[in-house]
């Protein structure tokens, strides 16, 4: 290559979504990193449709859309072009390199693929720092009696840090326009 691709990891980490459980990234971003328009990349999708199952790739819905949209994740439906976006799972992303078959593509979509794996590596140490402190509480319940003082203060630092790795989100209240009754 002749060309190193240089694309932030913040860029990147910041345009992937979760919907429907899984991680993805908008049709539309994944155009502007490969330096294509939307249109092109969704043209060679359609040629190679047997290629994105559903696993790989799939048309958000309206309300979807308008999830997106209410949550800030993406600033207007005008951003999207004005049609319903495709979004790309990690397989996807991959494949998408192949149809597209540029060294930018190839490159940007490498790049892509480590962010997911980062982000799949820290999702599995917080759920390993879980594990080890489930472990170490039941081990702590199960001592003698003589040291419930000590006990009780060893509990309350293993709910403090589970506070912390499991924050409570308070629920959203939507922005904009209301109707009547939905307030």
């Amino acid at each position: 290559m002749s060309k190193t691709i240089i694309i932030a990891e913040e860029k990147i980490a910041s345009s992937i979504y979760l919907m429907r459980g899984k991680k993805v990234m908008l049709d539309r971003d994944l155009a502007d990193m490969y330096g294509v328009k939307s249109r092109r990349l969704r043209e060679q999708v359609k040629r190679n449709q047997s290629r994105f199952p559903e696993n790989f790739m799939f048309q958000l819905t309206e309300k979807e859309v308008d999830d997106m949209v209410s949550q800030n994740a993406i600033p207007s439906k005008q951003y999207l072009g004005g049609s319903l976006p495709y979004v790309f799972t990690e397989h996807g992303v991959l494949m998408l390199a192949n149809i597209l078959k540029s060294d930018r593509a190839i490159a940007v979509s490498l790049r892509i693929i480590e962010i997911f794996v980062k982000l799949r590596e820290l999702l599995l140490t917080h759920k390993d720092i879980m594990i080890k402190l489930e472990q170490l509480e039941r081990k702590i319940v199960k001592q003698d009696d003589r040291h419930k003082k000590q006990e009780d203060e060893i509990q309350v630092i293993f709910q403090a840090l589970k506070r912390l790795l499991n924050p409570e989100q308070p629920p959203r209240k939507k922005i904009g326009f209301k109707r009547g009754k939905e307030e």
